[in-house]
C-alpha cells in the first residue's frame, strides 16, 4: 500500500490549499453577513456565487466524481487529501467546489444508473451547479436505520407511478434552486425479498402533490448554505415510468451504492474539520493566559493537543488505506474499512472539536467561531448515512463469520 499523493493530486491540493485560503476563508464573515441581509433564509449569498466562479476559472469544480465523461476522474485515493481541505470550511468550501452533498451522491447515482435521457435531464444541469438537487429516504415515522422498513409506497398506475409517503431531514430541499428528488419506496412491500421490495424514482419539486412542510434544524443549525433539512410529504404525485431509476425492486442496491462513497467522503472532510479545531485549538492556548501562565503550557492542553494529533494521523491513514482498496478492489471489498471508518471517524473528531471548545470557554460555543457549528456537523454524522450501532452490528457479524465452525 502506497498512500503518498501523486504527481496530480499534489498539483491539486496546492491549488486548493491557495484557493482556501486566498478565497474561502475570507469569506466567511462576508457569507454571514449577506445571509443576515437578505430576505430569503435559503437562497445562495452572492459571495458563494463568487466562490463557485473562481473554482471553476482554477479548476477545482466536481472533484468527486471519478467518471472522466462527467467529473475530474480522480480516483478515491487521490480525492481523499482534497476532501479533507475543503472540510476546514464545511459551509462554504465543498459547495464552492460543486463537491457537497446531497449534490453529489445524487450525481454519481445519475451517472451510474441514469437512463439517457435523465442524464440530459438532470445530471447535466446538477454537474453544471445549475440546479440542487434532494435524496429522499429518511422517514419520520419508522426507524430508518433499517431501510427496509420504508413506508413510502410507489405503485404503478398505466404508464405512471403514484408516490404517497412522508421523509424528513431531506438535505437540500429547502434550497431554491432544488428542482429534483430522488425518491425511495416500496413497489413491492410484500414481496418475500425485503431488499428487492424498494425502488428509486425521480420526483421533479414542481410536481403536484409534492409539499416540502417545514425545515428541521440539527442541534438549532438551519445548515443555510447546503440548503436545509426539510420535512417533505408526497400525496399521490404523479411522475411517468420513465423516472424510474434502474430498475423496479432495485432501490436497495442503488442506496448501497451511492452511500458507500458518501460514507467515505464524510470521514475525508471530517478530518478537515479536526485539523480546523486542533489550528482553533493551538492558536487560542498560545493566545490566552489562565492562572498565571499561557493556556499552552497546562497539562491539560498538552494533552488534549496531543491525543488531537495521534487520532488524525491515525483516522487518516484508515481513511486512506479505504480509498485505495475502494480503487483497488471495489467498494464491496472494502466493505469492512468503509463501516470502520463510518464508525471511528466522527466519534473522534466529536472529541476533539468538544476539547477545543472547551478550550475557548464561552467563546467556543458562540458565532464568533466555528467550533460549535462544527461539532453539530460531526455529531450529526454518527447518525446520516447510517448509525453507529448498525455499522458496529454489520462489522461484528462479517469478523465474527471467520470464526463460524
Amino acid at each position: 500500500m502506497d498512500f503518498a499523493y501523486d504527481a496530480r493530486t499534489e498539483e491539486l491540493r496546492e491549488r486548493l490549499l491557495g484557493f482556501m485560503d486566498e478565497h474561502v476563508h475570507p469569506a466567511e464573515p462576508v457569507a454571514e453577513e449577506q445571509r443576515a441581509a437578505q430576505d430569503s433564509l435559503w437562497a445562495t449569498v452572492p459571495v458563494q456565487e463568487e466562490l463557485k466562479a473562481t473554482a471553476r476559472k482554477l479548476g477545482l469544480w466536481n472533484l468527486f466524481l471519478p467518471d472522466t465523461e462527467y467529473g475530474a476522474g480522480l480516483s478515491n485515493l487521490q480525492y481523499a487529501p482534497l476532501a479533507e481541505i475543503t472540510g476546514r470550511s464545511p459551509q462554504l468550501a465543498p459547495t464552492a467546489l460543486n463537491c457537497a452533498a446531497p449534490d453529489t451522491g445524487n450525481m454519481e447515482l445519475l451517472a451510474q444508473f441514469g437512463s439517457a435521457e435523465q442524464k440530459k435531464r438532470w445530471l447535466e444541469p446538477l454537474l453544471a451547479g445549475e440546479i440542487r438537487s434532494a435524496f429522499a429516504m429518511t422517514e419520520p415515522e419508522v426507524a430508518s436505520s433499517d431501510a427496509t422498513n420504508i413506508a413510502t409506497r410507489i405503485r404503478r398506475e398505466g404508464d405512471q407511478y403514484v408516490i404517497s409517503g412522508r421523509k424528513w431531514y431531506i438535505s437540500g430541499a429547502m434550497h431554491p434552486d432544488c428542482e429534483i428528488f430522488i425518491v425511495m419506496g416500496k413497489t413491492d412491500p410484500d414481496g418475500e425479498d425485503v431488499r428487492r421490495q424498494q425502488s428509486m424514482v425521480l420526483v421533479p419539486r414542481a410536481t403536484p402533490g409534492v409539499e416540502v412542510r417545514r425545515a428541521m434544524s440539527v442541534y438549532g443549525y438551519e445548515d443555510h448554505y447546503h440548503g436545509g433539512h426539510a420535512e417533505v410529504v408526497f400525496d399521490d404525485v404523479r411522475v411517468p415510468v420513465a423516472n424510474l431509476v434502474g430498475e423496479e425492486g432495485g432501490g436497495f442496491a442503488i442506496a448501497q451504492a451511492r452511500l458507500g462513497p458518501g460514507r467515505i467522503h464524510h470521514c475525508m472532510r471530517l478530518i478537515g474539520m479536526a485539523e480546523r479545531a486542533i489550528e482553533l485549538m493551538c492558536r487560542r492556548a498560545l493566545d490566552r493566559t489562565a492562572f498565571g501562565k499561557p493556556l499552552a503550557r497546562q497539562g491539560v492542553v498538552h494533552e488534549w493537543i496531543a491525543d488531537a494529533r495521534v487520532q488524525v494521523e491515525q483516522l487518516r491513514l484508515l481513511v486512506l488505506k479505504t480509498a485505495w482498496l475502494m480503487d483497488t478492489v471495489g467498494n464491496r471489498g472494502a466493505h469492512t474499512e468503509i463501516q470502520a471508518i463510518k464508525i471511528a471517524t466522527p466519534r473522534a473528531v466529536v472529541r476533539i472539536i468538544d476539547d477545543a471548545v472547551q478550550l475557548h470557554g464561552a467563546g467556543g460555543v458562540s458565532q464568533d467561531f466555528p467550533l460549535a457549528h462544527l461539532w453539530a456537523s460531526a455529531r450529526t454524522l454518527r447518525l446520516a448515512d447510517g448509525p453507529d450501532e448498525v455499522h458496529q452490528r454489520s462489522l461484528a457479524r462479517r469478523e465474527l463469520r471467520r470464526y463460524g465452525a
